[in-house]
């Protein structure tokens, strides 16, 4: 016999955020559960999804209505705010996500950054803000609706380049803090305005990346800056860091942020015994080989194996394969609910 949920979704992930008991585990992805299948469903493709506020909106909801999920995430790639600053975009069909032109990098130097007048009013902007309106309005505190703003490392790879921010980081640590200073501004202000719009909560990238830049670089360089962002920011915060990062879980856990989305890179075990309770975590199902390429029954072994760790809200690691069966994303909340009522 199913024990009744006494919580609502969006109860339900904000109580988990806090800290607090919660009927059952959340399943919450901070990035986004868009596919093909999705699009297709409810006429909503891309790249018209991702500048479009009614159908940006009509694709995030199916993450609830039609998957079960207990957030809504109205985006569905990390442009937005590289667009309306002026970077050059590569627009895709259905089957692949919009990418910034990172080759063709708009700034130099810390003195460069300059945020344009019309920063929110952009197209890939404001459909964000306005969808997440939309959302907050259809949904009326029934589901957790997940913002998006980046945060200033990653933004850094986009105005400046990969390669040239990451040579910076090494030649000169002081041009590095100036230009993540100038850069956590467009944080701020799109976080903002998403929170003003509606959203419960944000998620917060900042791909400091175990593939890319050692543990100590976070400490270095952004465990002051993300203290600041839970100050300036007042919903709860996910930061969401791709790779390797149980050699900085340590710091991370030190931010104030209230979880950290964390990539099946990490053992789930190992990462809820770093985190100690100081932050809450969610994931880390694997996307490229368990929710693109194998079964559902390989998608519960995942959930059961997070799930018996005590990671606080489960999810994929990241954006999911635009191709994944919906078979594969319907087992994770039933899973979740089954392990729920056996353990």
């Amino acid at each position: 016999m199913t024990a009744p949920e006494t919580m609502n979704s969006r109860e339900r992930v904000l109580a988990a955020l806090a800290g607090e008991k919660v009927d059952r585990t959340p399943v919450c992805n901070p990035t986004n559960v868009a596919t093909v299948d999705l699009m297709d469903l409810v006429n909503a493709p891309f790249p018209e999804a991702n500048r479009n506020p009614e159908l940006n909106a009509s694709l995030a909801a199916t993450g609830y209505t039609e998957l079960g999920f207990d957030s809504i995430s109205p985006y569905f790639s990390i442009i937005q705010e590289s667009s309306a600053l002026g970077c050059e975009m590569q627009w895709e069909q259905k089957d692949n996500w919009p990418t910034v032109r990172m080759h063709k990098p708009i700034w130099d130097r810390p003195e460069d950054v300059k945020i344009p007048s019309g920063f929110l009013e952009h197209k890939d902007t404001s459909t964000i803000i306005r969808s997440i309106e939309i959302l907050s309005q259809n949904f009326n505190k029934e589901v957790a609706i997940v913002g998006k703003t980046m945060g200033p490392w990653t933004l850094a790879y986009h105005v400046f380049g990969v390669e040239k921010f990451l040579l910076m980081s090494i030649d000169d640590p002081d041009m590095t803090k100036r230009a993540l200073d100038k850069l956590k501004e467009i944080s701020v202000i799109f976080g903002q305005a998403q929170i003003a719009a509606g959203a419960d909560v944000l998620t917060f990238p900042d791909h400091a990346t175990g593939d890319l830049v050692s543990g100590e670089y976070y400490r270095r360089f952004l465990l002051e800056i993300h203290q600041e962002m839970v100050e300036r920011l007042n919903v709860p915060l996910i930061l969401h860091i791709c790779g390797y990062t149980l050699d900085r879980l340590d710091h991370i856990a030190q931010s104030g942020m209230a979880s950290f989305h964390f990539d099946s890179k990490n053992d789930p075990s190992e990462a809820v015994k770093i985190a100690d309770g100081r932050i809450g975590l969610v994931g880390n199902i694997n996307n490229p080989v368990t929710l693109y390429s194998k079964g559902p029954q390989e998608v519960r072994d995942e959930v059961n194996r997070c799930m018996q760790a005590g990671v606080n809200m489960i999810a994929p690691e990241c954006a999911i394969p635009l191709a994944t069966r919906l078979e594969n994303l319907l087992e994770i909340p039933k899973a979740v609910r089954e392990w729920t009522q056996s353990n």
